[in-house]
């Protein structure tokens, strides 16, 4: 593969969903798995515009519901590609909900997610590294690899002796 970068802005993406009767609980609150289903959706999207491959979720941080998000909003999510490293990458996912008629629009959510992106028989494939540009692309991919490698240790697929980022966090002190 070349050493050609791909800009964090090439992978943005917005979609926009109107929430229905079928889409909520009993409180007329948008449930929260569906929510998850359209960040999941948005989230695959900017990783494929960014990869240009198939990609598979490999994990979601924390997505905490902060408001509920009422029937008969229309809720926008904007995910961007924050980091690549090598088939993995990090997209960041915004969600909006807007109650039109009242003229009442906040920030409901937000959470990092991880995409692989794969081949045609599903193995890993290598994708381009991201150019950020702008100061909150910078504050997001530099906060990656820290997130990553949070990530691995708490998946025990990395030990935090290993995680050079994470050392502060776990008060863990260099054999010099």
């Amino acid at each position: 593969m070349s050493k050609k970068k791909k800009y964090a802005r090439d992978s943005f993406t917005t979609m926009t969903e109107l929430v229905l009767p079928n889409d909520t609980n009993t409180l007329n609150n948008l449930m929260g798995g569906r929510l998850m289903q359209w960040m999941d959706i948005v989230s695959a999207i900017a990783a494929q515009k960014h990869s240009n491959r198939i990609v598979v979720t490999a994990s979601f941080d924390n997505i905490s519901f902060k408001k509920p998000i009422l029937l008969g909003n229309v809720v926008t999510l904007r995910a961007q590609v924050t980091r690549a490293f090598h088939s993995s990458m990090e997209v960041h996912v915004q969600v909006e909900a807007e109650d039109i008629p009242a003229g009442i629009k906040h920030s409901t959510h937000s959470a990092f997610a991880t995409f692989v992106a794969v081949d045609q028989g599903g193995r890993p494939i290598d994708v381009l590294p991201v150019i950020p540009e702008t100061e909150e692309e910078k504050l997001h991919y530099d906060g990656a690899l820290r997130r990553r490698q949070l990530r691995l240790v708490l998946a025990k697929r990395l030990n935090p002796e290993d995680a050079p980022e994470l050392k502060a966090i776990f008060k863990i002190k260099d054999n010099e």
